[in-house]
């Protein structure tokens, strides 16, 4: 079979189970996550998307860490 982004994309998500647009975008090349995922949810995949808090580069005036949110993609247990 051909390796697209599709494929590419839910052969990651077997591996690691979960993927972000950092992760796809250096581990697989794909710069269009939220696309791949439309389009593997128009196939007819259940996947899940969860809001995670990660640390940026930036500090807020107290010095405390400040946090961004990202979606990190997942395939439902049913699939």
């Amino acid at each position: 079979m051909r390796s697209t982004h599709l494929t590419r994309t839910l052969d990651y998500l077997d591996k690691f189970k979960s993927i972000t647009t950092l992760d796809a975008f250096r581990d697989l090349g794909n710069s269009r996550l939220s696309s791949t995922i439309f389009l593997l949810r128009k196939k007819g995949y259940n996947i899940v998307s969860d809001n995670v808090d990660v640390p940026t580069r930036f500090l807020q005036p107290n010095g405390d860490r400040k946090f961004t949110q990202v979606v990190r993609y997942r395939l439902s247990p049913s699939q």
